[in-house]
């Protein structure tokens, strides 16, 4: 996993009205956390962090006031609900070497059996625990063939090197579902009504 360089400032001024200022300028607000350590209150390049949120769990090298340099992951980010603008971002300190738990996209590949199943994400990120340095951007499964009432489990799918899961082995990642005639449940529950009736 590459790592992008961020230049941020340490800010001093907080509330409503100094994120809102941050915010002008085309920056955003960011707090630094983690190893025991006082939180770090930021101003980040709105432009370079949005490009850089793009990859899941990028890691992110801090030039803190042209002073000292930080690793942190994105923990939290809150984007505008309308406009979908970086309003404020939580970010992890981690050091080189540290194991950290994260979740990773699942991504699919290949086609279900004929029959017009549906395949189900029970869930769309699978948590794991990698190196700080080295966590993975994805992890793909093949569904091609699987019928339904097939489900991949945590344990089926196959991680990279120094990766472990950070979820129950026998945890359903993906299941198939078989389609539905949309028609028959309603004429079955009219039957029913009827006879209830009789």
């Amino acid at each position: 996993m590459a790592e992008v360089k961020i230049a941020a400032e340490s800010r001093t001024e907080f509330g409503k009205g100094a994120a809102r200022r941050i915010r002008r300028e085309s920056k955003v607000p960011g707090v630094l956390y983690g190893h025991g350590s006082d939180p770090l209150h930021l101003t980040l390049p709105g432009h370079d962090l949005l490009l850089a949120l793009r990859t899941p769990n990028v890691l992110i090298s801090l030039d803190i006031d042209g002073k000292t340099n930080e690793l942190a992951i994105p923990k939290s980010v809150q984007r505008d609900p309308i406009k979908g603008f970086l309003e404020h971002v939580d970010l992890l300190l981690v050091k080189r070497g540290e194991k950290v738990t994260v979740e990773i996209p699942v991504h699919t590949e290949g086609e279900l059996a004929a029959g017009g199943n549906l395949l189900e994400h029970v869930l769309n990120a699978l948590p794991v625990e990698a190196e700080a340095t080295h966590i993975p951007e994805a992890v793909t499964v093949s569904v091609e063939g699987l019928e339904a009432g097939a489900s991949v489990l945590a344990k089926d799918i196959t991680l990279p090197s120094g990766v472990t899961l950070a979820v129950e082995e026998d945890a359903v990642v993906l299941q198939v579902l078989a389609a539905q005639a949309e028609e028959a449940p309603e004429g079955e529950g009219a039957e029913g009504e009827e006879a209830a009736e009789a």
